[in-house]
């Protein structure tokens, strides 16, 4: 009688394994939905304000940067504004016939009307293309002016990576204090919601892919 127990029941006690990618899988899920609903959260980085011996208005998003760093003057963090400029669209433009301003002059006219004075405000040389070519130019002008700080004006989604090129290109010609705009309409929380916040966290989180590489890909545009 017990040999016959434990040989019926033996065979039908197996347990069945799991197959380890079951388990391995469901943790390699469950990270990248952590990671997809918290990256916007992450690309948002922002320094406190201090004294400093400018402030940069990095090139897109009218007008919310300039009227970002208008307030940050007014608050009297630094007593200039530095803006850069790009010789596109106005050169392909004026092979046409066709007037073209320039970025830099309406961020210039959002300052003025921020209260900034015109005698505060400069435009950088030489031109730039990208994010990258910014850092270089900037750096270039405070390390020229032996002056320190400078303070980074650019969109919420754009805070890390500006950082980010700012360590590897010109960390040595001063200190950084990055600023995303205060009323920015970015969604950090649910950038998939609409297609802005969206393609906005895709081009940061490849940018930032590009950096971290070193730079081997130069795009053209502006950010």
């Amino acid at each position: 009688m017990p040999g016959f127990f434990v040989g019926s029941i033996l065979p039908n006690s197996r347990v069945r394994r799991t197959p380890l990618w079951v388990p391995v899988l469901g943790i390699i899920v469950i990270a990248g939905l952590f990671v997809f609903e918290n990256v916007g959260r992450w690309l948002v980085v922002e320094d406190p304000l201090r004294n400093a011996a400018a402030i940069a208005v990095l090139s897109g998003h009218l007008p919310d940067r300039a009227l970002e760093a208008a307030r940050i003057y007014q608050q009297g963090y630094a007593p200039r504004v530095w803006l850069t400029h790009s010789t596109e669209p106005g050169a392909a433009l004026e092979k046409l016939s066709v007037r073209y301003v320039g970025e830099e002059q309406y961020n210039k006219e959002v300052l003025m009307r921020g209260g900034v004075p015109e005698s505060a405000i400069e435009v950088l040389d030489p031109p730039i293309l990208n994010t990258a070519d910014e850092m270089r130019t900037v750096g270039e002008a405070l390390r020229k002016r032996k002056q320190g700080t400078i303070i980074l004006v650019t969109s919420k989604v754009h805070t890390r990576r500006a950082r980010a090129l700012w360590n590897r290109l010109s960390r040595q010609d001063g200190a950084a204090v990055v600023r995303g705009v205060s009323d920015d309409a970015f969604d950090a929380a649910h950038w998939w919601r609409n297609t802005k916040d969206a393609l906005d966290v895709v081009r940061e989180v490849l940018g930032l892919m590009n950096v971290w590489a070193g730079l081997p890909l130069q795009p053209g545009g502006k950010s």
